[in-house]
């Protein structure tokens, strides 16, 4: 199968490279050259795109609005089956469907990455038993569906999720831009730059991600700006509680609320092991 990857930074350079190891024929585009040359250098493709010619699959590992772009104006294979990586979906599912096409739509979300970013960051190994979600909805194409869950293996994901593009991005406001938010905020207040000597696992995972690309980061949480807006108001909300309890001086209060949190994450970790 002929695959065009449109797009090498991490993930789309890690994409091209597992279904090169995997016997697929992979052509790779880049608006940087450099980036296509690494490719090559490296075997992560077969050769450069100039086009969309003769691709069955398209890969639009692209920043969101880009994406738009191209899924509006792509001069893509008829029966093209044409997929994306983007963080959001249902502005993209609209687009698609606001007029009859000539390819066939399947969005992908893969739940890996790095906190480093560029096509020498990439690895063919990064999918390997990570989660996918896949946003359907009434009119995906059946065989379209097929094709990309049979390339999901082929780059080994684990949990393979399918919903709705409204599901995914209520979902996602909260375990991916939330999460980043919470990230680049917390890096901000005042003493962190004097804690040298203070941090330890806790710190590191609450900093993880706040180095993000601020352009299209951006871009995800304006294209879903309502999940996520309702998100922030929600934990702030349930941080507020446990502010009042030690401003009140309320004891069994705070008791009372980290035990409940404890709950939640017993039953959360209680629901995934069924899974």
């Amino acid at each position: 199968m002929k695959i065009l990857v449109y797009g090498l930074g991490i993930i789309g350079a890690s994409i091209a490279a597992g279904l090169k190891r995997a016997g697929h024929y992979v052509a790779g585009r880049n608006r940087t050259k450099t980036s296509v040359q690494y490719a090559l250098d490296h075997g992560m493709i077969d050769e450069e795109a100039e086009s969309y010619d003769g691709a069955e699959v398209v890969v639009l590992a692209l920043p969101p609005r880009v994406v738009l772009r191209e899924l509006e104006e792509g001069r893509f294979p008829d029966g093209c089956v044409v997929t994306d990586i983007c963080g959001v979906k249902l502005p993209l599912e609209r687009a698609v469907l606001a007029k009859s096409r000539n390819y066939k739509y399947v969005g992908l979300h893969p739940m890996a990455g790095k906190e480093t970013v560029g096509i020498a960051s990439s690895d063919p190994e990064l999918f390997r038993g990570a989660n996918l979600v896949i946003t359907r909805n009434a009119g995906t194409d059946g065989a379209a569906l097929k094709t990309v869950r049979a390339l999901a293996d082929d780059l080994g994901f684990g949990t393979i999720v399918e919903c709705s593009a409204e599901e995914h991005d209520r979902m996602i406001a909260l375990t991916s831009q939330l999460a980043h938010i919470v990230s680049n905020a917390y890096i901000k207040t005042p003493s962190a730059c004097e804690c040298a000597g203070f941090t330890g696992g806790s710190f590191q995972d609450m900093t993880r991600i706040a180095s993000l690309d601020e352009n299209v980061w951006t871009e995800l949480f304006f294209l879903n700006r309502e999940n996520l807006s309702r998100e922030i108001a929600r934990l702030t909300k349930e941080l507020e509680a446990y502010r009042a309890a030690l401003d009140a001086g309320n004891e069994d209060e705070m008791r009372m609320l980290l035990r409940r949190g404890k709950q939640f994450h017993e039953e959360f970790l209680k629901k995934n092991r069924r899974k």
